[in-house]
């Protein structure tokens, strides 16, 4: 009995749970990202002859299906089947089926003038051709209405259902550009038509770190990954640290850095390099057992890089000239806490329990690292083959 444990049976059902597990971590992660619901970005104007113009990028698809807002992604809607369904159509047909549910559209805008309810139209609908139906088309909806007399404050809003959004003003002056990420169900804050539009600094920081930790939990899937993969190897809490510490000094440089335009990359190499970090992390995990000398250095290298893909984002999103400072360090704020988040949760299911016994490495790294890797290796051939 004492060696039964080892018996070819016994084998052949950890390698099945093995492949099993390295199956369902890939499905339930691809499926993930594959269907991830982002936010709608509005670029909102102030027209001449008292009107005001909103050009929202947004997944239509969704909007239409009713995929509930609270769910990850959009697989995990009862009303998938639909949404899978109109991700297949074409521009015209897209464009067809939009037409139907326009009045429904108009209904769940929230917008005010002064506190009071305004009206809203329709001026046009870009719709990109059909692509890779296993990403989310993006397509551009433009709607415009009147203020209005003597109107000094306009708000932004929709229903729940449509989802969250970032509202975002131009402005001439730096003190009359505005962002914010709106939370799905609420309204901005009443925004001035004209003048000043500076926000106050708790306002800012509150808004922003929300806006870093929601990149990381849930949207921020490859970065959960190569966190995840850091935290594989080297569950004790000092070689940990130093890991995390120059992941952090690294992306803090590069987001600063490509925020302010002082270092210009082409998502279309940041995001396949930054596929790349992760496969290197799940290797090394499975060759070694044990923290190398190098691996913080290699780390600090990869940090740059996400780095860069944070600046992306924060980009699209915009940051208050006025407090520009302010903003990007609660971005990097939140960021870091989603990080801690992930280490957190890690520790709790897995390092908390197994880290110290005999078969970690091989039942747990080995099988984690395998279907990280394997994802990996996916998102680099997609962003470098099927932009």
């Amino acid at each position: 009995m004492k060696y039964q444990l080892f018996s070819v049976g016994y084998i052949r059902r950890w390698l099945k749970r093995l492949l099993l597990s390295v199956i369902g971590i890939f499905t339930l992660v691809w499926s993930s990202v594959a269907h991830e619901v982002q936010p709608a970005i509005a670029d909102l104007s102030f027209l001449q002859d008292s009107k005001y113009s909103i050009s929202i990028l947004l997944n239509l698809e969704a909007v239409i299906a009713g995929i509930e807002p609270d769910n990850d992604d959009t697989s995990q809607s009862e009303n998938a089947p639909e949404y899978d369904r109109m991700r297949a159509l074409s521009a015209e047909e897209l464009e067809t089926v939009f037409a139907d549910f326009s009045p429904e559209f108009l209904a769940g805008l929230r917008l005010e003038a002064d506190g009071l309810p305004l009206e809203a139209r329709i001026q046009s609908v870009e719709i990109p051709e059909t692509g890779d139906i296993d990403l989310a088309r993006e397509s551009t909806l433009t709607i415009v209405g009147d203020l209005p007399p003597g109107a000094e404050t306009f708000t932004w809003g929709w229903v729940f259902q449509f989802g969250s959004s970032v509202i975002r003003i131009a402005g001439e002056e730096d003190n009359e550009a505005y962002s914010a990420y709106i939370v799905e169900g609420q309204l901005s804050d009443p925004l001035p038509i004209t003048g000043s539009r500076a926000r106050g600094f708790f306002d800012t920081v509150v808004n922003y770190i929300g806006v870093g930790y929601i990149h990381i939990i849930p949207r921020g899937i490859d970065h959960i990954l190569f966190v995840v993969g850091l935290f594989l190897l080297s569950t004790r809490l000092r070689p940990l640290l130093w890991q995390i510490t120059a992941f952090t000094l690294a992306h803090t440089i590069s987001l600063a850095l490509g925020i302010t335009g002082l270092v210009v990359a082409s998502p279309a190499l940041v995001e396949p390099l930054i596929a790349l970090s992760i496969v290197y992390v799940s290797v090394e995990n499975i060759f070694t057992q044990k923290l190398t000398r190098w691996r913080p250095f290699v780390v600090f290298a990869f940090g740059l890089l996400h780095g860069l893909g944070f600046a992306g984002v924060l980009s699209e999103i915009g940051l208050p000239a006025n407090q520009f400072v302010v903003g990007l360090i609660s971005f990097n704020i939140g960021v870091e806490l989603g990080q801690l988040s992930v280490i957190a949760v890690c520790f709790l299911v897995v390092g908390f329990w197994f880290s110290k016994t005999s078969w970690y490495h091989k039942f747990i790294v080995i099988p984690a690292s395998l279907a990280i890797g394997a994802i990996a290796i996916w998102w680099f051939i997609e962003r470098t083959f099927f932009v």
